[in-house]
């Protein structure tokens, strides 16, 4: 049997006696172990690691000593946050939302004011997938608030995700690129070193992130030729993981076709259904509003093609 299996096994028969600060230590490595696998593999492969990190914490929280308690749901926090990532990833939102919740209750009861803050991020982003404008913006503008203490990389995510909020309900395109400029500030700040904390929060979060993300606000606002551009400049790195990068070749895709491109966007639309496939991702379904998105050229080879090149 496994170390970590064995881990498991004894601390589900008596937590009392197996949860410690070492334990907990344990805990956080399996939890970034998971992380690294749903980059290079997607959801479905991150999964068992972060749902046994899950269970330890719910069986255990009750029988642990005060100061592990603590520890123990600071880490379960995080990972209540990942898990509802990737559910929202799987497009199970319902579960996504489940998740998110426990993570804003055990990081209130863990004193954990930058992880509430975060998740308040999340939400606004599950906010996102379900199209509701006022509320992508108004949580995000929660997100932001001063009490959390968040640090300079994850304000940038956070002012980002406010300018996607401002686009959405139609406020005027000065206002979505000026908050757009704080995000970038906040990401300097943090590069430059003047603020080196938050690498647990928004991990990932670079300047390419930042780029696709402000991507996705031109979208909003109706500049989807600009949103393709922006989406090429980074798929033209190497900064993607494989599964990310058939995503994003999706938006892409999807940007060139509100743009009236409908053979470069069905193109690429070809290659991240290939990728895609390869990593089991369930995000397919920006690739459904790609199909969408070019059904006004359905008879031409390309966008005729891409239809059935979709699983059912």
């Amino acid at each position: 049997m496994p170390k970590w299996a064995e881990i498991v096994a004894a601390i589900l028969a008596d937590p009392g006696r197996y949860v410690d600060g070492s334990v907990v230590g344990e805990l956080r490595v399996q939890l970034e172990a998971s992380k690294a696998a749903d980059g290079a593999h997607g959801p479905s492969a991150a999964l068992p690691k972060v749902q046994a990190v899950l269970a330890v914490t719910q069986h255990s929280v009750r029988e642990v000593r005060p100061q592990i308690r603590r520890q123990l749901l600071a880490v379960g926090a995080d990972a209540a946050e990942f898990v509802g990532w990737l559910y929202r990833d799987l497009g199970d939102l319902s579960t996504a939302t489940y998740w998110y919740d426990r993570a804003i209750e055990w990081a209130q009861e863990a004193d954990d004011g930058p992880m509430q803050g975060y998740v308040l991020l999340r939400k606004s982003q599950l906010a996102y997938d379900r199209r509701d404008a006022l509320k992508v913006l108004t949580l995000a503008e929660a997100a932001g608030l001063e009490r959390w203490q968040l640090p300079a990389k994850v304000r940038a995510e956070v002012a980002q995700q406010q300018g996607r909020g401002y686009a959405m309900v139609g406020e005027p395109m000065d206002r979505v690129e000026r908050v757009l400029g704080e995000a970038l500030r906040w990401l300097d700040e943090f590069e430059s070193g003047r603020d080196d904390s938050g690498a647990q929060l928004s991990g990932t979060y670079s300047r390419a992130d930042l780029t696709l993300r402000t991507a996705s606000c031109y979208i909003e606002a109706g500049q989807p030729a600009r949103a393709a551009g922006l989406y090429q400049e980074v798929l033209q790195g190497t900064s993607l993981s494989r599964r990310d990068r058939g995503y994003f070749l999706a938006r892409r895709a999807f940007s060139l076709a509100l743009a009236g491109q409908p053979d470069e966007a069905a193109a690429v639309g070809m290659v991240s259904v290939q990728l895609a496939n390869a990593t089991s991702s369930l995000r397919k379904r920006e690739l459904g509003r790609l199909v969408r998105a070019l059904r006004p050229w359905a008879a031409r080879p390309g966008p005729r093609d891409l239809d059935e090149a979709l699983p059912v």
